[in-house]
């Protein structure tokens, strides 16, 4: 069985379920009396995001790759990142990192193709939804991405760090999540909307979007317990 190091607090709000998800995950999966030996690293997702904002990716994948380093030294055996932006150096750090890093976009990709999913939407922060760190990997595997206008993108960006980062969840907030998914569906014909920021699970799921979601969070836990019971 292998140790996991996460790298969490991209935000908090996510990394808890992430926690949870896998805790009990493995649990499920061997005895009701074991829970997995693991080390969470938190970091601050608001550096993160300032950096991003600054396009200062080196300095992105020096930040984290301290925290994988840490995570190393704590006898973690592989990695992941609980967030979606930061991604966005997963190149940089895979051939940096002392250890092998699980990636949640390769995840949620191989389960849209599982899923037999050939377009898809495309939520998160500004840098997800607009870099193509997240649109080539599904392109490769012939998954066309849309993403919304940029006037919606600006809402969705905004709610994200004001809101949902904080754990705030509000009715309006989700109603116009729905209408922008709602006018994608119309508009770019997507089957299923990508949540690509862990903390919108926190607002969408499938029995409240209006196209079935794929919650980059559950799946990315899946593959991380499948991992640790190699």
């Amino acid at each position: 069985m292998k140790k996991l190091g996460l790298v969490g607090g991209m935000g908090p709000q996510s990394t808890v379920p992430y926690y949870h998800g896998i805790v009990y995950g493995v649990q499920r999966r061997t005895a009701p009396d074991f829970f997995p030996n693991l080390t969470v690293e938190s970091v601050n997702v608001f550096h993160i995001l300032d950096l991003c904002a600054r396009e200062d990716y080196d300095a992105i994948a020096e930040y984290l790759l301290e925290a994988i380093r840490n995570l190393h030294r704590a006898g973690a055996e592989f990695a992941a990142l609980s967030a979606n932006t930061s991604h966005i150096v997963l190149d940089r750090l895979q051939q940096s990192s002392p250890i092998p890093l699980l990636s949640i976009i390769d995840a949620t990709c191989n389960e849209a193709l599982r899923r037999g999913y050939r377009k898809a939407g495309l939520l998160g922060t500004r840098f997800t939804m607009t870099k193509s760190f997240y649109r080539t990997p599904f392109e490769e595997a012939g998954i066309e991405i849309a993403v919304p206008t940029p006037e919606e993108m600006l809402y969705v960006d905004r709610k994200i760090s004001e809101e949902l980062e904080y754990g705030i969840i509000k009715e309006e907030t989700l109603s116009r999540f729905q209408q922008i998914i709602s006018a994608m569906k119309q508009r770019d014909g997507i089957e299923t909307v990508i949540l690509g920021c862990t903390e919108l699970p926190l607002l969408l799921n499938d029995g409240n979007s209006p196209v079935p979601c794929l919650d980059t969070v559950q799946i990315h836990i899946d593959a991380i317990v499948d991992e640790i019971l190699k």
